[in-house]
């Protein structure tokens, strides 16, 4: 590598000036122009904020406008162009980047939003979030999401791609995936399984752009981080190339055209940059995770020769980027004729292909469902939700999933399709935020399988589909104490608790066949991510009565007048609360049984029908649940029971186990009577 030009020093900390070749052309200096405009707004916003991270913006400016200015397909008029290049800041700390970018090429993002940077309210949020700006594909913040997604997006665009380019005779699907990594990105461990799969699969279009700039929060990533990743990358079947400056625009082009020529293989750019370049406290972590400081800032000014006029943005930049986006608006247009005329040609695939795209899915599948059949006797939920899964990919052709290496187990194998099975392996962290990422990219409705005592491995990729309100179907099964002789490690207790407490996750634990059907229904039709918690054991066959599945809870069976004891299960326990409620109605106790598949979609419902299903005139309730008690007292108030699991399995047989947590016909009738005997 060659050294940079001696430094000049400011306010005693060394600053390398730009490291130039030979001398630059109009062209090159309005280049220049640009990457310091995105600079100096990262800069006054990040000051004016007294909040955020200055380092890596001033370090990877250049990185950021040579590919959105040069390379990237987008038009900020029409920022859902299906055809779309995808750009991914996975380093979301750097926002003030992503949102200088934005403002400049014309997407629909104001000067006096970016003043507002990290303020109440303001769509320019501390890390970047999907929805509230124009050409923000998803939210990033944790490192390590942000790739992981765009692994899903490449996928998305390949299976789409073979799918339909040939239909339509042109390449109707075909755009690259970009994603702009820092080092905290690749110390991350979802990192190596996303960037394994990658590989893998050969996601040619898959482009990873890795910010060098060896800074971390807590010093120099001398301190715990020192492998070669490069070699790393290569050893997982990715194409790589480095860039040795990262202040030199023909350089980085040359690398990412080279890495656009690549078709066999996903590329990594390693660039080397440096943290904030320009500032006093270059290649320091001082300027990671905070502003630079009003002295700091006046230097960095000083530095780039920049007018003190806060928000600045010269009349030539602008100019630059109305010429840029003339040229994005053609290459839209050109695909769009093409379109039309493909249109006229085979209208059909076309609105196949449209469909897919704004997730219409059509109502031939809620058919099929609701004709499906299953033989009297004992069902597992997972094999029933196999069963399902199998029916329903016939009429969904957007359905597309796999399981972490447990397809047998969780029954997410397509029998008749195994083409259309993604095999994620033991990739559970990757794996959720995969699904992730084809979600936000369009046209599949993904799905994924594992065993609910691993959904621990998943849960920041479920948050980060909740709170980008994505459509993501996780099948979790073996979901109790009731796995048996696995024992604790693969025994979930608090997996339930968890999943419910994320906002916008829908949680459904049905418990026979009937509400399983039921459950998948609402699984295609609901917004945001649902989880399906199914059995490893074999339930009873209960008798098919009117299902309100998609009321969260409802009155499986009833007495007349007012009842005793109100009883509330969910999942496997149903078929054992069945069974009390009938020994106590043989007793002459009044028992209402609820199954409570969903507390979610229960608290949704009017306070009208809540009342209908838990009146608060009886207060003797009992709640069955193999899980964690905690959260239960909303439904049985304080006066109720609650039959759960307060500590971790044990390994034994399914039937004994459950019998010593309290799950037998017995103490459940014990535990009624008490209540019923309180005063």
């Amino acid at each position: 590598m060659e050294s940079l030009p001696d430094p000049i020093f400011c306010n005693n900390q060394h600053i390398h000036p730009m490291k130039e070749s030979s001398p630059m052309n109009n062209d090159e200096n309005l280049d220049r122009l640009a990457c310091t405009t995105l600079r100096m707004l990262a800069i006054d916003a990040i000051e004016k904020a007294k909040s955020g991270h200055p380092g890596m913006p001033l370090g990877a400016a250049t990185i950021a406008h040579v590919l959105w200015s040069r390379l990237l397909k987008h038009d900020p008029a029409h920022p859902d162009w299906p055809n779309r290049d995808r750009f991914i800041l996975s380093a979301g700390h750097a926002s003030m980047l992503y949102y200088g970018l934005l403002h400049l090429s014309g997407y629909d993002l104001s000067i006096d939003a970016i003043k507002q940077f990290r303020q109440l309210n303001a769509p320019t949020a501390g890390h970047p979030e999907r929805g509230l700006i124009p050409g923000i594909e998803v939210s990033t913040g944790p490192l390590g999401q942000g790739i992981a997604m765009a692994v899903g997006m490449a996928m998305a665009e390949q299976r789409l791609a073979q799918q339909f380019n040939a239909k339509a005779g042109w390449s109707v699907v075909d755009h690259h995936t970009f994603v702009l990594m820092s080092d905290g990105d690749m110390m991350e461990g979802i990192t190596h399984e996303a960037i394994s799969l990658a590989g893998h699969l050969r996601l040619g279009k898959l482009i990873c752009i890795y910010d060098k700039n060896n800074n971390s929060i807590e010093g120099s990533t001398d301190l715990t981080f020192t492998e070669n990743i490069a070699q790393r990358f290569a050893a997982c079947g990715w194409h790589t190339l480095e860039v040795a400056d990262g202040e030199s625009m023909p350089e980085i082009e040359q690398a990412l055209r080279t890495a656009q020529q690549e078709t066999a293989r996903p590329s990594l750019i390693v660039v080397t940059t440096h943290i904030g370049y320009g500032s006093p406290k270059q290649d320091s972590q001082d300027c990671h995770g905070a502003p630079l400081g009003s002295a700091a800032a006046a230097a960095t000014r000083r530095f780039f020769d920049w007018p003190d006029e806060l928000f600045h943005v010269p009349a030539e930049v602008r100019q630059l980027w109305q010429g840029i986006r003339q040229r994005l608006q053609q290459t839209r247009q050109q695909w769009q004729q093409r379109l039309e005329q493909w249109t006229l040609a085979d209208p059909e695939t076309e609105r196949q292909l449209r469909d897919r795209l704004q997730g219409r899915f059509g109502d031939a599948w809620l058919h099929r469902l609701d004709g499906l059949q299953f033989k009297t006797g004992e069902w597992a939920t997972r094999n029933v939700s196999g069963t399902i899964l199998n029916t329903l990919a016939k009429e969904l052709p957007a359905l597309w999933g796999g399981s972490a290496d447990l397809g047998p187990s969780v029954c997410t194998d397509l029998t008749e399709e195994p083409q259309r099975v993604i095999h994620f392996g033991v990739r559970e962290h990757a794996m959720g935020a995969i699904l992730n990422g084809m979600s936000a990219h369009g046209g599949i409705l993904p799905f994924c399988g594992t065993f609910l005592s691993f959904v621990n491995y998943m849960i920041p990729a479920i948050r980060m589909a909740a709170l980008m309100h994505l459509k993501a179907i996780y099948i979790l099964t073996h979901d109790s104490i009731a796995v048996g002789e696995d024992g604790p490690t693969h025994q979930p207790v608090e997996h339930l608790l968890h999943l419910r407490s994320i906002p916008g996750v829908t949680v459904l634990r049905p418990g026979d066949v009937w509400e399983t059907k039921e459950a998948w229904k609402l699984a295609i039709e609901l917004p945001g991510p649902v989880a399906l918690i199914l059995t490893r054991q074999k339930l009873p066959w209960l008798n098919e009565t009117p299902i309100a599945v998609h009321k969260g809870a409802y009155i499986r069976l009833d007495c007349s007048g007012d009842p005793d004891l109100i009883m509330i299960a969910s999942g496997s326990e149903l078929s054992l609360a069945l069974e009390c409620h009938n020994e106590l109605t043989r007793q002459g106790t009044k028992v209402r049984l609820v199954s409570m598949p969903s507390w979610e979609l229960f608290s949704r419902q009017s306070l009208t029908y809540r009342e209908s299903v838990l009146p608060a005139r009886i207060t003797r309730r009992l709640a069955i649940e193999a899980a964690s008690p905690m959260g239960w007292h909303q439904w049985v108030g304080l006066q109720g029971k609650i039959i759960g699991v307060e500590e971790f399995g044990v390994s034994g047989p399914c039937e004994q186990v459950m019998q010593r947590f309290g799950f037998s016909k017995q103490n459940v009738l014990q535990i009624a009577q008490s209540l019923l005997n309180a005063v």
